[in-house]
């Protein structure tokens, strides 16, 4: 499968986003998510993005949910900001 990759740099500069970028092989693409706040946390927000959005869109609930002692995960879906974006839709 042919896949288009945004370089790292093109997110280096992002206003309110410091969040460290975690990847998980899926089917052989690459999925990006942020994962803050306490591992060990009895919550996990779990930030879900629709179209055309990515994990940013979280960039100021993150912070809110964090100082709360909550863990927040925000996957990139395939084909949009960190994640890997297959040529062919289909």
């Amino acid at each position: 499968m042919s896949v288009l990759r945004t370089a790292d740099e093109r997110f280096a500069a992002l206003p309110d986003f410091p969040y460290a970028p975690h990847y998980a092989q899926v089917d052989g693409l690459r999925m990006h998510y942020v994962d803050e706040g306490p591992r060990d946390a009895e919550v996990t927000v779990l930030c879900l993005h629709g179209e055309p959005s990515w994990a940013y869109l979280y960039r100021k609930m993150i912070p809110v949910f964090t100082r709360c002692g909550l863990r927040v995960v925000a996957p990139d879906w395939f084909g949009f900001g960190r994640s890997d974006k297959p040529e062919d839709d289909a």
